[in-house]
């Protein structure tokens, strides 16, 4: 029997009243025994139940507590989304690489943190051996820099690929400090890039076109969109397979998931057939508050099995990388978030399986 997160929290009360009563004690004595949940429940909470019940067992009738926190242990495995977690193999080795699965990362809502989790979803995969590609769409640049590349360095970028017939692929991409990570960067320059394609024919497969060269040198393509549904983003709708969605569990976040899904549908049905949305990535949550939990429960009961179990929680890690210029896997190798992204990589991995 599985608790959902409700009952979770119910049960949990029930159990550190018992020990308060007949101690003498407050139930806010025992405010350390809270349940925690990341990827699966950890055990600090229970054992400070178990703690508290031992230090005051002369005072406390209740014999067959241990027992009832034992079975707590066995029916109790939930992750942040308030579903059990799933079994995720270890990704395997790769004898050899390509053709790229392209999946685009798109919100139209900006401080999602849809850049952050490129940029980190990216350099852990190449932690499991895959060879990533990531296309920055964004005229503000803001991959590029995450990644340690300053926008006055960039001699040639994604504009030229787009708008000039004679610019190939391999003259704007960067090699990053990450094996296996390459780039292709953007700057402001693109910002005028749907100005001037506006009246080229086949202007929304522009993107596709120049990617094509190269996908078989790579496992995967992820295309940091900009936050917005303009012809940018659409170019890397086109010529995607697949579309994960990083949101925030905030109101303005679930509307505009409504938004960009009858976009998506619209791409599928005029320009891509093979589009799909792949996955939802909560981000930036705060288990801690009471709207980011029911927004959490909304957005898992509208797309079920879409929703990743990996969950990114707040952490001030993700600011310190910005400004370092490279992923949280190697800037803080065994902090939580980077954890969280290597859980998350091999979702990525079992579900698109490459």
């Amino acid at each position: 029997m599985q608790l959902c997160g409700t009952a979770h929290s119910v049960l949990y009360s029930s159990l550190l009243g018992a020990v308060a009563a007949p101690c003498g004690r407050q139930s806010r004595y025992y405010r350390n025994c809270r349940p925690t949940t990341t990827v699966g429940l950890q055990t600090r909470a229970r054992t400070d139940v178990r703690l508290s019940c031992d230090a005051h067992r002369d005072a406390c009738p209740y014999e067959s507590l241990p027992a009832m926190i034992d079975h707590l242990d066995s029916v109790v495995e939930i992750g942040l989304t308030g579903r059990p977690p799933r079994a995720i193999p270890e990704p395997r080795p790769r004898s050899s690489h390509g053709p790229a699965k392209v999946v685009a990362m798109c919100n139209q809502k900006g401080g999602v943190g849809k850049t952050t989790s490129t940029i980190n979803l990216g350099a852990a995969l190449t932690e499991f051996g895959r060879r990533v590609l990531l296309v920055d769409i964004d005229p503000q640049g803001a991959l590029s820099a995450g990644l340690g590349v300053p926008h006055y360095e960039l001699d040639r970028t994604i504009h030229n690929l787009m708008v000039e017939p004679l610019v190939s692929i391999d003259d704007v991409l960067i090699h990053t400090r990450v094996r296996y990570l390459d780039l292709v960067p953007s700057n402001i320059d693109l910002s005028a890039a749907e100005i001037q394609l506006v009246n080229e024919v086949g202007r929304e497969q522009t993107l596709a076109r120049a990617l094509h060269p190269v996908l078989d040198r790579y496992d995967y393509v992820l295309i940091d969109c900009q936050p917005s549904l303009g012809l940018l983003t659409v170019n890397g709708l086109a010529c995607a397979e697949g579309v994960v969605i990083p949101t925030e569990c905030e109101f303005f976040s679930l509307r505009g998931l409504a938004l960009l899904t009858d976009t998506v549908d619209k791409v599928r049905d005029r320009l891509n057939p093979k589009l799909e949305i792949s996955g939802i990535l909560i981000t930036r949550y705060d288990p801690r508050t009471v709207n980011a939990r029911e927004v959490m429960a909304r957005v898992v009961e509208r797309f079920g099995d879409l929703v990743f179990d990996t969950v990114i929680t707040r952490t001030v890690r993700f600011p310190e990388t910005s400004v370092a210029g490279e992923p949280i896997t190697t800037w803080a190798p065994k902090s939580g978030g980077a954890r969280a992204y290597r859980a998350l990589a091999c979702e990525f991995i079992d579900r698109f399986g490459a």
